[in-house]
């Protein structure tokens, strides 16, 4: 069973991860609006991928005998200076969301709740990836300059979101 402080972190990470798939959206509305549509799929993409992460730890709450509680999730930014500017604001939200979960991990070890730390191992290494991605783009983008964005906007465009299998209980 979790701990009371446990389960409200957790809650307050499930709240974070909605926000993140929120902000997210909010940066494919930008690039759509811009006629980005590959830098808008990435952000569709990464959007339905956080979702995934909040319903993971929802279903660990539960799952655990705890109890999800469910808060508002803020407004995000909506405009943005460039595309450059909107992932290198995805690549510093990955890092906050990298030191969120830690502070987690860190809990976990603290109240000595080894099922949740190994839960949360999953995603300790998933913020490795999520860094590693947004940064890449951000990298390309610099790299590739104005006259080279619309190659790897196109290049964007590939990126698939995959859909997870349910996991068998």
């Amino acid at each position: 069973m979790l701990s009371e402080r446990m389960q409200t972190a957790i809650n307050k990470q499930i709240n974070a991860e909605l926000y993140s798939s929120y902000l997210y959206l909010s940066m494919a509305s930008y690039f759509e609006s811009v006629d980005l549509s590959g830098c808008a799929s990435w952000m569709y993409a990464q959007t339905q991928e956080e979702i995934v992460h909040a319903m993971k730890m929802y279903d660990y709450v539960n799952e655990a005998g705890g109890r999800v509680i469910l808060d508002a999730i803020d407004k995000p930014q909506e405009a943005w200076d460039s595309p450059l500017a909107v992932f290198e604001h995805a690549y510093k939200h990955e890092q906050l969301v990298t030191s969120l979960i830690n502070d987690l991990m860190n809990l976990a070890i603290e109240e000595k709740d080894h099922a949740t730390q190994i839960f949360l191992q999953w995603f300790v290494s998933e913020q490795v990836e999520e860094e590693a991605s947004a940064s890449g783009v951000v990298n390309r983008l610099k790299l590739a300059g104005d006259h080279g964005l619309f190659m790897v906007d196109k290049e964007l465009g590939q990126r698939a979101m995959p859909i997870p299998l349910p996991e068998k209980k």
